[in-house]
């Protein structure tokens, strides 16, 4: 099955030096770019010194570090800045171990011996949730970016401010400048739960909901289900929207919420 060349790289890891190459021969054919690794530590290492690696695909059962705890150290080293899926095999179907394996985050496992044809769609899948991820990440540093470019602005009122008032002016009479901030994001934050405040308030920092998720200790599905909540109860279109109406400049968004 051909297809054209993804620009997202695969490490497959598996301390069976002939699957490995079975594995990558098939998917090298089929447009993917691999890494093959036959220990843990090697794959950790190479995943750190290699940015476009975005699939991972490793054994279980390995000696010095098996699958899980090589996909949660690889977890420590993308930090919250880098985006990868993660898909488990096995030689055996152990319940425990597949529910492990998917609280530890990873995506999707398979049976060995492997249909490999089944796993090059797994992949496929897990490669377009990677691109979302990748997205979300983005726009969380587009957020992030608006985020400094309207506390850049909101200095520069202030200055501005300041040298209108000239010298005779006292601290007092700017108080309540400063002070109209905390006051006007009341009633965003007030009409919303305690978590979904939480949630607002990460959304307005510019993190993604995978940032989030992690901060708050909660499943990426349930940010989604708390933005849409916030999205709806707020009044806002996006999140970029609501990300604004919570920077320390905007007012203007902050009174169209009220007005509801």
């Amino acid at each position: 099955m051909n297809r054209l060349t993804s620009a997202v790289k695969v490490l497959v890891v598996d301390d069976q030096p002939l699957i490995v190459e079975e594995l990558c021969e098939f998917l090298e054919s089929s447009g993917y770019g691999c890494v093959p690794c036959e220990s843990s530590h090697h794959a950790l290492q190479c995943f750190s010194d290699d940015v476009e690696i975005g699939l991972v695909l490793c054994d279980l059962h390995m000696p010095d570090m098996n699958g899980i705890e090589l996909v949660q150290a690889m977890q420590k080293i993308a930090g919250k800045q880098r985006a990868f899926e993660a898909i488990m095999l096995t030689g055996r179907a152990d319940k425990q171990d597949v529910i492990k394996a998917l609280r530890a985050g990873i995506a999707d496992y398979y049976q060995k011996p492997i249909d490999l044809h089944e796993l090059l769609e797994g992949i496929q899948r897990q490669e377009a949730a990677l691109d979302e991820r990748q997205k979300e990440l983005q726009l969380g540093h587009l957020n992030q970016k608006l985020q400094y470019l309207s506390a850049s602005i909101n200095d520069l009122y202030h200055d501005l401010d300041k040298v209108r008032r000239g010298p005779g002016s006292t601290e007092h009479g700017e108080l309540p400048v400063e002070g109209a901030a905390p006051l006007a994001l009341s009633p965003i934050l007030a009409q919303l739960s305690p978590r979904q405040a939480d949630v607002a308030r990460l959304v307005g920092k510019g993190q993604t909901n995978y940032q989030i998720a992690c901060e708050l200790g909660i499943t990426e599905n349930t940010v989604k289900l708390y933005v849409s909540q916030v999205l709806r109860l707020t009044h806002m279109h996006n999140r970029t929207q609501l990300a604004l109406a919570l920077s320390p400049n905007g007012t203007a968004l902050r009174q169209r919420v009220t007005a509801h």
